[in-house]
C-alpha cells in the first residue's frame, strides 16, 4: 500500500513538473505572438544609436546583415530580428536612418478654408421631366463621394462649372475619381418642367472651412502640421481633394462641455485680416501647409515612435483666446499598426476637465509631450467618454508632411 501511495505521489509530482514545465515554454511563446502583432513593421533609428523597444518584457533587436521592404519602408532598407529575452524570435523588422528632427509644439487653433480638386458627389435627386420622375445621375452610374473632375474634357472646379455644362441638355463626358481610379461616365441632363431647366440630379460640394488645432511649425522649412487626420465630408465621411486654401489664425470664445454620449466643441472666430499660410494637403494623419511667418518659439525633440511609452504625458491645447495652455494627461495605450490612432490619451488635468469635460471637437491636433518632446496629437474624442481620446505619433504627421 505504501508503495501504491509513494508511486502515486512520484507520478502526480511528475505531472506537475511537466505542467510547469509546459506553461513555461508556453509563456514566451504567447508573448512573442502577441508582440509579434502588436509591434510595428519598421522602425527609424539616429546614427550611432541601436534599436530599443520599449515593453513590459525585454526586447533585443539584432542586425541581420539582409535588407526588407515592407509597406511603410520601401525597399533596400536594414533588417533587424526582434527576438524576446534575447532568445524568442518575434519577428524581423525594418530599421532605417532618421536625423533628429526639431518642431515647434503649436497648440494654437487655425481655420482652415478650402477648394476641392473638383466636386464632389454628396447627394442625388429626382428631376420632374416629362416621361415622369428620375435621377439622370444615379442613371450614368454615379455614387456618393465620387469626384468630378472633368465634364467634357473642361475642368470642373465648382457646382456652377457642373451647371453651365448640363444648361444646353447634350449628353456630358464626366471625368470621375473613384477610389483612387479614374474612369469616364455619360451623364445626359433632363428639362425639368418644375424648374424649367436642364437638371442632372446631383447634388455636390466644392468647398469646405472648418477649425482644428495647430500641432507643429517645422523652423527647417517653415512648414506646418494639424489636426492629425484629414478633412472629409460631412455627409459622405470622405476625404476631401485638395485643390488650394489657406489657413487663418482662430479666437477660441467659448467651448460648450463635453459629457458621456453628447461630444463637446470648441467655438471661436476669423479674426478679420489673420492669414497663417497656404494649405498643400489634406492627407491621412493631417492637414499640411507652408506658414507665412514662423514663429519665434523654442524646438524640442520629435520623438520616433519607439520612444513613446505609457505614463504621463502634457497636452498644448487652447480652450479660451489664442495663448496655448500646457494640461496633465496619461497616455493609456499603444498601437503600432494604426494608421493614425496610434495611442490612448486620457486627460487627467482638473482645470481642463472643469472646463470641457475632457476632449472635445476643435482639439484635433493639439501637441502630446512627454519628457521634453513632441510625441503626438489629439486626433478623436470617446463620445461615450470624453476624458479618453485617440492620438497619432508625431513621427507619422512629420513622414506624410514630408512628402507633401
Amino acid at each position: 500500500m505504501k508503495l501504491k501511495k509513494l508511486a502515486n505521489s512520484q507520478h502526480s509530482l511528475l505531472r506537475r513538473f511537466a505542467a510547469a514545465a509546459g506553461l513555461a515554454f508556453l509563456m514566451p511563446v504567447t508573448a512573442s505572438l502577441y508582440y509579434a502583432g502588436s509591434l510595428a513593421d519598421a522602425y527609424s533609428v539616429r546614427p550611432g544609436e541601436s534599436l530599443h523597444i520599449s515593453a513590459a518584457l525585454p526586447i533585443t533587436a539584432v542586425r541581420t546583415g539582409e535588407t526588407v521592404s515592407t509597406a511603410h519602408t520601401g525597399s533596400g532598407h536594414d533588417a533587424a530580428s526582434l527576438r524576446l529575452f534575447g532568445v524568442f524570435p518575434i519577428k524581423t523588422v525594418g530599421v532605417q536612418p532618421a536625423e533628429e528632427i526639431m518642431l515647434i509644439p503649436s497648440g494654437e487653433p487655425f481655420g482652415v478654408r478650402m477648394l476641392m480638386d473638383g466636386c464632389m458627389v454628396v447627394g442625388f435627386g429626382e428631376v420632374a421631366g416629362a416621361a415622369g420622375h428620375c435621377c439622370p445621375a444615379l442613371e450614368a452610374g454615379l455614387q456618393e463621394g465620387d469626384i468630378i473632375r472633368e465634364a467634357d474634357h473642361m475642368p470642373v472646379s465648382s457646382s456652377g462649372d457642373l451647371r453651365d455644362a448640363a444648361s444646353g441638355g447634350e449628353p456630358l463626358l464626366l471625368t470621375v475619381c473613384r477610389d483612387g481610379k479614374t474612369s469616364e461616365v455619360t451623364l445626359t441632363p433632363v428639362w425639368s418642367v418644375t424648374d424649367a431647366a436642364y437638371q442632372t440630379g446631383l447634388w455636390v460640394r466644392d468647398s469646405a472651412a472648418g477649425i482644428g488645432t495647430l500641432t507643429f511649425y517645422d523652423p527647417s522649412d517653415g512648414s506646418f502640421a494639424g489636426l492629425g487626420h484629414p478633412i472629409c465630408d460631412p455627409d459622405t465621411g470622405c476625404r476631401i481633394p485638395l485643390g488650394s486654401g489657406e489657413a487663418d489664425h482662430v479666437t477660441i470664445s467659448g467651448a460648450v462641455k463635453g459629457s458621456p454620449g453628447v461630444p463637446g466643441q470648441l467655438q471661436g472666430y476669423f479674426p478679420a485680416d489673420a492669414p497663417l499660410g497656404t494649405l498643400s494637403g489634406n492627407a491621412g494623419c493631417g492637414i499640411f501647409g507652408i506658414a507665412d511667418a514662423v514663429p519665434e518659439l523654442p524646438a524640442v525633440p520629435m520623438a520616433l515612435k519607439q520612444e513613446v511609452t505609457l505614463g504621463d504625458a502634457a497636452v498644448l491645447t487652447t480652450v479660451s483666446g489664442t495663448e496655448p495652455v500646457l494640461y496633465s494627461a496619461k497616455i493609456t495605450a499603444l498601437d503600432f499598426h494604426d494608421d493614425a490612432r496610434n495611442m490612448v490619451i486620457e486627460i487627467t488635468d482638473e482645470r481642463l476637465l472643469e472646463q470641457t469635460g475632457g476632449i472635445v471637437q476643435g482639439m484635433s491636433g493639439s501637441p502630446i509631450l512627454q519628457d521634453g518632446r513632441l510625441v503626438g496629437a489629439v486626433t478623436h474624442v470617446f463620445v461615450s467618454d470624453p476624458v479618453k481620446g485617440y492620438g497619432i505619433f508625431a513621427e507619422t504627421m512629420a513622414a506624410e508632411g514630408s512628402l507633401r
